[in-house]
């Protein structure tokens, strides 16, 4: 037996990975060893013609000059295996995070870092990333990550976002179920109900694995003992945290101290040649633009979001435009980061401006379909507004979901209470729960105001009656939550386009709220919702786009589907009674994407599932159905099938056309 080099990768690509096997002379597919008695081996033992000989020779010196290792220079096999699995994760990039191709002036930074990380040391290490908002935290992180993630194998996760995440409902739960199904077993992350007991489950696994953790954007140190506990880290961890407040790095670890790195601006040369990548593409300005830029990179600070906007804003644009620029630009104090920004909103269109402040005041992290829908009924354009804003570096879609960079959600939500700074019920969205109740008991009218948020989680006592909420007009987003309602708005609010409404009241009646133009309707922890008042919604609603029901406990039964000829999107989740799904669901032609999760009483789905024929997301998680369909398989639209159920018995029909 020999251990010999092969290839796995095709001539002609970079970086060619050898992987060595075991080989006996007289393996008659050929797996190459590279040792020319070999040769006298097979002819010995194989009456081989003279033909066959040259080519298995031929084949061997071609193989010979491919490089690998040889196993004598090392200390055994182990040696050499460490090499190559090492090898493999760097080829293969494991969990590595996107980053933008125009990284200018970072290598010093993500030198210091990962000297501050020393993975090489065995003991634990937790480095905090701290400074203002568009500095380049996160994208440091990122680039740490990638560069050291390999040496961790699969025991690795980069959490984003944490802030805005964990402000969600079960944002710090699915925080948790994160964590523990991409570094431990994804089937036991699936328990976690609540963060207690993520806490515990995270701290048993960490005790017991060396792992690479990135903590994004934390807002303060109590995210990071939810996240990671407070327990004793494995030898070698690496816990990498970036905040905007210094503060959160001051946890009290029983054996650990947080080394500190403090992001800094960019040098002039960095931050110009960065401008330059996005407003030409080049590494550095067209000579007759190049005072000019050297100006505009001056005027922004240096602050690399401000130089990404502006730069994307001004690419392609005239001179003239590029001197307005400036000159509003040196108007502003370098440190006013809201100035700088509001210049690339002041350039939007009407449109483009009212999509940026629904998403900076209300739909960060929403699914960005939802708002489409919305904008779409509104005439508002939104395929093409929502592409401009992402070109101009305002928005990202991530995981198909809104994203927004910090300063620019301040930016946004700043302009909507700049419309008026004394008068709430003046402006156009409302989501600080002290203004909305203060813009409600006012008894003017709310000409103004087209979205808003009202939670009442902590006073559900407050009594809202129909004619307050009734005066706002224009509303086309409504979201409350819990409190007490009164009256009857089945005359009002008639433009109303999307409501989400967690925890309504007791006595409350479909027929009481104007759904004629609603195209998204959420119902969330509903106790009191049952089959016949959601008959009731759906008749009533017959624009609607997207209908989500999560935590509706009184429903056994979907609804008659007939009046819906328009939904695209049927989200059903924590329905813990329903039962039943009737055929009337193969009547949604219109059905694009069908999601139904952790309903424990639903054990079979209907037969007219098939007539779904633009159906192209259909998932199906944690129900005790009894029977998967065959009719799923005659979706010739679909695209995306996840199935994560317990069946006793059950194999894929054969062949499977998708």
């Amino acid at each position: 037996m020999q251990i010999v080099a092969n290839t796995s990768i095709s001539e002609g690509k970079k970086g060619i990975l050898p992987i060595f096997y075991d080989v006996e002379p007289d393996d008659v597919k050929l797996k190459t060893p590279l040792y020319h008695d070999a040769i006298l081996n097979l002819e010995r033992k194989k009456k081989l013609s003279t033909e066959q000989v040259d080519a298995w020779r031929r084949a061997l010196m071609e193989v010979d000059a491919i490089k690998g290792w040889e196993v004598k220079k090392y200390k055994g096999y182990s040696d050499v295996i460490k090499l190559v699995v090492e090898e493999v994760v760097k080829k293969l990039k494991i969990k590595n995070r996107s980053v933008t191709e125009n990284l200018v002036g970072i290598d010093d930074q993500v030198m210091a870092v990962t000297e501050l990380l020393d993975v090489d040391s065995g003991c634990v290490r937790l480095i905090g990333i701290y400074g203002m908002g568009g500095i380049g935290k996160t994208t440091l992180a990122k680039v740490v990550f990638n560069q050291l993630s390999f040496h961790f194998g699969k025991c690795c996760c980069f959490l984003e976002n944490i802030q805005v995440k964990s402000s969600r409902t079960t944002g710090l739960i699915e925080l948790q179920k994160k964590l523990l199904s991409e570094i431990s077993n994804p089937t036991g992350a699936r328990s976690i109900d609540e963060i207690d007991y993520g806490t515990k489950r995270t701290e048993e696994v960490l005790n017991n694995k060396k792992v690479l953790i990135v903590l994004d954007d934390v807002a303060d140190s109590k995210q990071v003992e939810e996240l990671v506990g407070r327990s004793t880290l494995y030898p070698g961890s690496r816990i990498l945290i970036t905040t905007r407040n210094k503060d959160v790095l001051r946890i009290s670890r029983p054996s650990y101290q947080i080394s500190e790195y403090e992001m800094e601006v960019m040098s002039s040369d960095c931050a110009l040649e960065l401008f330059s990548r996005h407003a030409f593409n080049k590494d550095s300005p067209s000579d007759d633009y190049k005072e000019l830029s050297r100006e505009i990179v001056s005027a922004t600070g240096r602050l690399p979001l401000a130089i990404v906007v502006i730069g994307s804003f001004l690419s392609g644009r005239r001179q003239q435009l590029w001197k307005e620029t400036l000159d509003k630009l040196s108007k502003a104090p370098h440190e006013d980061v809201f100035v700088k920004l509001k210049i690339s909103y002041d350039a939007l269109t009407y449109a483009q401006q009212q999509i940026f402040l629904d998403i900076a005041c209300f739909f960060i992290g929403e699914h960005k379909m939802y708002a489409i829908y919305m904008w779409k009924d509104c005439d508002f354009f939104p395929d093409i507004e929502v592409d401009v804003l992402i070109s101009m570096s305002l928005v990202k879609i991530v995981e198909n979901a809104f994203w927004m960079h910090d300063q620019l959600k301040d930016l946004g939500r700043e302009i909507v209470r700049r419309e008026n700074p004394v008068n709430p019920g003046e402006r156009s969205r409302i989501w600080i729960q002290k203004e909305v109740l203060d813009a409600i008991r006012t008894k003017e009218m709310k000409k103004n105001v087209q979205a808003l948020d009202l939670y009442l989680g902590d006073k559900p006592k407050v009594a809202i009656k129909s004619e307050e909420i009734g005066r706002f007009e224009r509303l086309r987003y409504l979201k409350l939550d819990s409190g007490t309602f009164s009256g009857n708005l089945a005359n009002s609010l008639t433009n109303l386009r999307w409501i989400v409404w967690r925890n309504p009241p007791r006595f409350f009646k479909p027929a009481n709220i104007c759904l004629e133009n609603v195209v998204v309707l959420e119902y969330l922890d509903d106790a009191y919702i049952d089959n016949s008042k959601l008959q009731s919604l759906i008749k009533m609603a017959e624009k609607l786009k997207v209908l989500s029901l999560e935590g509706c406990h009184n429903i056994n039964r979907m609804p008659d589907f007939s009046g819906c000829p328009n939904l695209e999107r049927l989200i059903i989740k924590s329905c813990d009674n329903l039962r039943k799904i009737g055929g009337s669901i193969g009547k949604l032609e219109s059905l694009i994407d069908l999601k139904i999760g952790h309903c424990h009483s639903l054990e079979d789905l209907p037969k007219e599932i098939e007539n779904l024929l633009n159906l192209k997301h259909f998932s199906v998680e944690d129900c005790p159905l009894t029977r998967l369909p065959d009719s799923i398989w005659k979706l010739k639209s679909l695209r995306e099938l996840h199935l994560d159920i317990r069946l006793n018995s059950w194999e894929l029909p054969s062949p499977i056309m998708l």
